[in-house]
């Protein structure tokens, strides 16, 4: 039996190989959600740098409990707000290999309303 680990980075490399032929050189906004917490960062894959990032961790986020919807939805907000004050309006949606419901689900969508086109 294969790791569900495995499992997972298998469908985030083949869920980045699509983006990257669809995208171009659009910058990246990549989620990682462990059972805890929720992280997101804007990636510029050609320099190979993080432009802006965001995580239930901060308490900025203001998460009562960080790793609900809630939370997400939160971290969201705070990303693209942060990524407006970096002047970045267009962005691919990585979701690495999570299925798009609940908490990727919950920040993508706060991400799209604070502004963010993807």
């Amino acid at each position: 039996m294969i790791d569900p680990r495995t499992k997972l980075k298998r469908r985030s490399a083949r869920n980045r190989v699509r983006l990257k032929k669809l995208s171009g050189d659009k910058l990246r906004l990549s989620v990682f959600r462990s059972n805890k917490y929720i992280y997101a960062q804007v990636i510029d894959d050609s320099k190979s740098s993080t432009l802006v990032q965001a995580s239930s961790l901060e308490k900025e986020a203001d998460a009562k409990a960080p790793g609900n919807t809630e939370a997400a939805g939160k971290v969201g907000e705070l990303l693209a707000k942060r990524a407006k004050k970096a002047g970045i309006k267009e962005v691919v949606f990585d979701r690495g290999g999570y299925i798009y419901h609940g908490r990727v689900k919950a920040l993508a969508e706060a991400a799209r309303d604070g502004g963010l086109k993807f």
